[in-house]
């Protein structure tokens, strides 16, 4: 799924990710970024990521290897 981030607490880890498609909300599961360029979210920021269990997990750019495209810097 695509989507954006709506809220994140980098000191909690805490936060949502608004589904483009249709526009439900998933709270990031604790290990979402895990293995992910990502350390941290910041709101308005795209994403690509998974659910699982209702809840936004493997949050990644639509850019990362596992895409099988080349992350741009």
């Amino acid at each position: 799924m695509q989507g954006v981030v709506k809220l994140y607490d980098p000191v909690s880890g805490e936060g949502i990710v608004l589904d483009d498609r249709d526009r439900n909300e998933y709270l990031l599961a604790p290990d979402a970024l895990e293995g992910s360029i990502f350390r941290l979210l910041r709101q308005g920021q795209r994403v690509v990521f998974d659910v699982t269990g209702g809840l936004a997990t493997r949050v990644r750019t639509g850019g990362e290897p596992d895409m099988g495209m080349t992350a741009q810097v």
